[in-house]
């Protein structure tokens, strides 16, 4: 059996490996994309980082291969985490396992030069895995009275009667609850992710990038407490019906998309006022 046979054999082994620990994971990972709108965006990661993957190929061939016997003990560690998970019922941990395992497997056979090659696609794919739910609710409630604030101060501004107590705003013929679905963090999960992946393609310059992707959070923030005023005028002004069903959805949409054109425009400017020196990765490929 020649090397490269060898090689082949080994890769297959391990995702063979791989895949009969994490299959069942992946599979409640998957439908948990496919059943809680705050995640649907996981069914993209994946192939993105795939694509981050095979752009760094030949970096990640051209360093220097020194296998790290540390990374075993990640991958046991991380193994103890999914074990874990699996006797105490606790998703995340079975699922954080996931990325542990992958980056313990990588310094084990290539070493750390290689493993910072990937060390941004691996950390990309954190995105995929759903906050916990202790975690979540903490940052959806304070979501929840800005985008209640922001709303009832631009409702006030217009001059339409609003009183808020906590996340409900009372107006004259109806009642809106801003819940936890209306808090933004559908919006502002998915908004991160679509930012990081701009950034990178847009720009090569590392603080670039970072202002991009952090810039999601104002923006998301901002938007969402314009989608409940919008919500609270159409109210006033068409009655409750303007605030359920198709309309309350579509607005949803509407919302995100004015979002993203935000995070698009934050970037151009960013581009235009200092423009970079080096082509982007895309130019680059382009190229």
């Amino acid at each position: 059996m020649t090397t490269k046979q060898k090689a082949w054999l080994s890769a297959a082994l391990i995702v063979a490996g791989f895949a009969a620990l994490y299959w069942k994971v992946i599979g409640e990972l998957a439908l948990a994309w496919w059943t809680d709108g705050n995640y649907s965006h996981g069914f993209l990661i994946p192939p993105i980082a795939a694509y981050f993957i095979w752009e760094r190929r030949q970096k990640f061939l051209a360093a220097e291969s020194r296998p790290s016997a540390l990374g075993l003990v990640i991958v046991f560690g991380s193994l103890g985490v999914l074990l874990l998970g699996l006797l105490g019922s606790e998703l995340f941990l079975t699922r954080i396992s996931i990325l542990g395992t992958l980056t313990g497997t990588l310094l084990f056979l290539f070493g750390w030069a290689r493993l910072r090659v990937m060390a941004f696609p691996l950390a990309f794919l954190i995105l995929m895995i759903p906050i916990p739910g202790i975690i979540f609710s903490q940052i959806a409630f304070p979501l929840q009275l800005v985008a209640s604030r922001v709303g009832e101060n631009t409702l006030t501004a217009l001059s339409i009667p609003v009183l808020r107590e906590g996340n409900v705003l009372i107006l004259a013929n109806t009642s809106l609850e801003v819940a936890e679905a209306c808090s933004g963090i559908r919006s502002l999960v998915s908004l991160i992710a679509l930012a990081i992946v701009l950034g990178y393609f847009a720009d090569p310059r590392l603080w670039v990038r970072t202002v991009v992707g952090l810039s999601a959070v104002p923006v998301a923030i901002v938007t969402n407490g314009a989608r409940v005023a919008g919500t609270g005028i159409a109210a006033h002004h068409f009655g409750p019906a303007a605030a359920e069903g198709f309309f309350h959805e579509f607005s949803g949409w509407l919302v995100f998309l004015a979002a993203f054109a935000l995070t698009l425009g934050i970037q151009g400017l960013i581009i235009r006022v200092m423009p970079p020196t080096t082509p982007a990765p895309a130019a680059e490929a382009a190229a």
